[in-house]
């Protein structure tokens, strides 16, 4: 690592705070040596957590924000009216450049309000997209956008295929990733008006490397690297991969021990099938980025525990060193 790289962690967001996203900074800090990490919130809250703890003072300092911006809250009112909630200020430490990075699993669309009008996009950037990793048979796939525009233009969804493939070969190092339009079919006239007009402006752009249409039951198979598409159907698709994987993982502990015969067999399976179901853990991957920014923003679920956070703090550390936010600028011909 060249250098060290500051994160700024929301202490007061998510379903789990402060517990969860003090634990799982200090965990980081435990594996990442080269890490600096400010946490945001209550002093007296982030404190009493700290107090239970073990870490690094040295690499860990508290700026208190005497508001929380909670669940439920208009994204642009809460932005507006309360100045001094943990997001806005850890927020405004990445505008300012106090900080590399800021990483929260509060209020969705007030993190992604904040980080478009406080962090603010790059100059020529149409909209921000939400890109979560998702777990395939081949490895991951990037699906963007998760949650951020659920009135894209066919424009935005060019412009988050170059991001996309940009993610890719800068943090995953695949040579021109395969990018596929979410569809109801792989003909070039199925779908709405959005994918009609998105295709063959993709087809004709020569710097994406565009191989059609996906349906959704092909995308857990890793038949693209990217997964295009607009919120609302990239929020349905992110949630019943989480959904369906917790089920699943359900189902089969209830097999195993439902006869003697499953606990026997669960016992000799139990090493790979952990192994197996643990690639398909979506919290391993840390958090979604907020693509296109001046600064780096992720996005990790509510109910994120010490682990999310911890993978989603060094996830900001790759995000730094490979300088994505410049690299997806250079793709798009755009300047900070």
């Amino acid at each position: 690592m060249s250098r060290t790289v500051k994160v700024v962690v929301d202490a007061m967001g998510g379903d789990l705070a402060p517990a969860e996203p003090v634990k799982g900074s200090v965990l980081a800090l435990e594996e990442c040596k080269e890490l600096e990490i400010i946490l945001v919130g209550k002093q007296e809250l982030i404190e009493a957590e700290l107090a239970k703890l073990s870490y690094d003072k040295e690499r860990l300092s508290i700026v208190n924000a005497t508001e929380v911006i909670i669940t439920g809250e208009p994204p642009v009112q809460s932005i507006q009216q309360k100045k001094d909630s943990s997001l806005v200020v850890g927020l405004k430490l990445v505008r300012n450049g106090e900080a590399d990075a800021f990483v929260s699993a509060g209020n969705t669309g007030s993190v992604l309000v904040g980080g478009q009008v406080i962090v603010r996009k790059a100059k020529g950037v149409l909209r921000a997209p939400l890109a979560p990793l998702i777990p395939t048979a081949k490895g991951v796939s990037l699906l963007i956008d998760c949650g951020a525009n659920v009135d894209a233009r066919p424009e935005h969804l060019v412009q988050f295929a170059t991001m996309g493939q940009a993610y890719m070969e800068t943090m995953l190092g695949i040579e021109k990733p395969r990018v596929a339009l979410v569809n109801i079919g792989a003909e070039e006239e199925k779908g709405n008006a959005l994918v009609k007009e998105t295709f063959p402006l993709l087809k004709e752009n020569s710097e994406i490397n565009f191989i059609g249409n996906i349906e959704a039951r092909d995308i857990p198979s890793g038949y693209a690297d990217v997964v295009l598409t607009e919120a609302f159907v990239g929020n349905v698709i992110l949630k019943l991969y989480e959904g369906l994987a917790s089920t699943l993982i359900k189902k089969i502990k209830e097999g195993m021990m439902s006869s003697t015969r499953g606990k026997i067999g669960g016992a000799l399976a139990k090493p790979a099938l952990k192994a197996t179901l643990k690639d398909f853990d979506v919290d391993i991957y840390g958090g979604a980025p907020l693509l296109g920014l001046r600064g780096l923003v992720v996005k990790t679920h509510g109910n994120s525990k010490d682990t999310t956070f911890k993978n989603s703090i060094i996830q900001c550390i790759k995000f730094t060193e490979s300088d994505l936010n410049g690299t997806i600028n250079k793709r798009l011909g755009l300047s900070q």
